[in-house]
């Protein structure tokens, strides 16, 4: 009953604005606490040599899955001359294991290792390897999948954009998987 008394109180013109901040008051909070993705990657910056693209994680991520390139991204592959598969393989691949040991290594002697190894190709744009957020990046990644990928530092970096290094890609892949036989 005094729930009713409140409303009444309110004029029709108060009522609606008291209803309307509260229906965007409870989309901003569902947006900030549901959103999986709040403090993720949305942007990639493809680099080789002069050549930079812009490409969403979204777009990323269908390549990976489907193979299916955007005007942006097949440019990037054929200035850089990457073969598309070797490519996907290399965002891809990596190493797979419990995932507690997976974080074991991370904490390890090993982790720093592997977090420079993935370091050389991802990053944040125009600045200096940020060891912690790549960390938080990888061990995000090796929680939701159980593996250490490229493309998991790349969904998980802790800003909205990161720049890969295409140049490095391939030559990267090549040590990760040489890693992935050593802790298979």
């Amino acid at each position: 009953m005094q729930i009713f008394k409140f409303f009444h109180q309110f004029s029709k013109g108060q009522f609606t604005k008291l209803i309307g901040q509260t229906i965007a008051l409870g989309v901003g909070a569902s947006v900030l606490f549901f959103s999986p993705n709040a403090d993720a990657a949305e942007q990639v910056i493809l680099k080789y040599g002069n050549f930079q693209g812009a490409i969403s994680v979204t777009e990323l991520n269908q390549f990976v899955e489907t193979g299916k390139t955007t005007p942006t991204l097949r440019a990037y592959l054929q200035a850089s001359q990457q073969n598309p598969a070797l490519a996907r393989k290399a965002l891809t691949a990596g190493i797979k294991a419990d995932r507690a040991f997976l974080n074991n290594i991370l904490s390890s002697w090993a982790g720093p290792v592997l977090v420079n190894q993935i370091g050389e190709v991802v990053h944040p744009p125009e600045e200096e390897l940020n060891a912690q957020a790549l960390q938080t990046a990888l061990s995000t990644s090796i929680n939701q999948n159980g593996e250490v990928t490229l493309l998991g530092a790349i969904r998980h970096y802790p800003t909205s954009t990161v720049e890969i290094e295409g140049d490095r890609l391939i030559p990267v892949y090549e040590r990760l998987s040489s890693l992935a036989k050593i802790f298979s």
